[in-house]
């Protein structure tokens, strides 16, 4: 069993039920794995969990049969309820049959790991454990701190901190949060290749690969509005940033 307890993640989507699994692994924990609600009843039977993450809607029942399953087998079993249905009547309607927790889709990864560690009353993993007494990492780095410059400059590419903002010699260009991150990420850096699993960390704040293409898309997007030859891709390796 992992360091901190057992997690059933039920969900019908492969993407989303393997990206839960690994960010629970990561953190300590035993995922197992259901892509169905009789598969996930199925798991009940035969193994004892310290929490269920249930998908709301599935496609071969309702979430809200899956859930009543879980708490006829055992009555205090805690689930936290994922679902794409933002009402408050649907929300009220899960809790009071027994739900611990619920969720909208789409969830901030930190969110939900801080959730399942309040429902089980666990330590953030160990490797954290010396930061306890210190704020919270963000999910995304903060852009400026009154310490830091609020202009950076690498060859004909300006990024202005506290505007989010980027002139290559045109004019300013807004950018995203997450697009001005990665820019700056590969500016402090030019002249080397900057791994996706890196700019995953310091953009995303994620500690593992999540299976995603959230770093090729934001990619994109800054290509389609600096150009494609300001970030060059390295076969293998990542991104670069072309400046002069």
């Amino acid at each position: 069993m992992g360091q901190h307890g057992r997690i059933l993640v039920v969900d019908d989507e492969p993407k989303i039920r393997s990206f839960i699994g690994r960010a629970l692994t990561s953190a300590g924990y035993t995922a197992d794995l259901s892509g169905n609600c009789a598969q996930a009843l199925r798991a009940a039977d035969e193994s004892r969990y310290d929490l269920v993450i249930l998908d709301l809607v599935m496609p071969d029942s309702d979430g809200r049969q899956v859930l009543r399953g879980l708490l006829e087998r055992r009555p205090d079993q805690p689930v936290i309820v994922l679902s794409c249905v933002a009402d408050v009547a649907t929300k009220v309607d899960l809790l009071e049959r027994g739900a611990q927790d619920y969720l909208t889709k789409p969830f901030s990864l930190a969110e939900l790991l801080a959730r399942v560690r309040v429902r089980l009353r666990t330590e953030p993993p160990a490797e954290e454990a010396h930061q306890r007494t210190a704020p919270p990492r963000p999910l995304t780095p903060p852009l400026a701190s009154p310490q830091a410059a609020e202009v950076i400059q690498v060859g004909n590419v300006l990024l202005d901190v506290a505007r989010l903002v980027v002139d290559i010699g045109q004019g300013p260009i807004p950018l995203t949060r997450l697009e001005f991150l990665l820019l700056r990420e590969l500016a402090e850096h030019v002249g080397e290749s900057v791994s996706k699993g890196r700019l995953l960390s310091s953009v995303w704040g994620y500690d593992f690969d999540p299976g995603s293409n959230v770093v090729d898309v934001c990619v994109r997007r800054l290509r389609s509005k600096l150009g494609f030859e300001l970030i060059m891709t390295v076969r293998g390796e990542g991104y670069q940033l072309a400046a002069s």
